[in-house]
């Protein structure tokens, strides 16, 4: 561990404390007996963004993902930091559009495979333009 220097990412968040590490304080001198117990709220931006600067939220339009539980209006967590496998759903940007697809990737070959059988896979061409926007993490669905 000698000499080895760890980089981390420049923007901390707004916050520079947890909720648990503020301690209580009363007119008497001690917090109250429930205080040990509380349960602090849940914060999902603590719980489902792993890295602040590359991570977005959208909202996705279309049923091309249906059979892996993503339905149009739902919204996707992206992180653009991610690197892209072959089988994780991806927001792709192919010839100025951007669809959201798995990722499949076979020798020098790459495809744009649907959830649903109503759309067919796309052969992404070498020479054509294509990227990788980012790399979904999560789903929220309402009922």
């Amino acid at each position: 561990m000698d000499g080895e220097i760890f980089y981390g990412a420049a923007y901390k968040g707004s916050r520079q404390f947890k909720q648990r590490e503020v301690r209580t304080a009363s007119a008497t001198g001690f917090g109250a007996a429930t205080d040990d117990y509380a349960e602090r709220g849940i914060d999902l931006n603590e719980q489902l963004v792993r890295n602040k600067p590359a991570t977005f939220f959208m909202r996705v339009n279309g049923d091309a993902m249906i059979g892996a539980g993503i339905f149009d209006g739902d919204v996707v967590i992206v992180d653009r930091s991610l690197k892209p496998v072959s089988g994780k759903v991806i927001i792709a940007t192919l010839n100025g559009e951007m669809l959201i697809r798995r990722l499949e990737k076979i020798f020098n070959k790459v495809r744009l495979v649907p959830e649903t059988t109503k759309l067919a896979p796309i052969d992404v061409d070498p020479t054509g333009e294509f990227s990788v926007w980012g790399v979904v993490t999560y789903v929220i669905h309402s009922l």
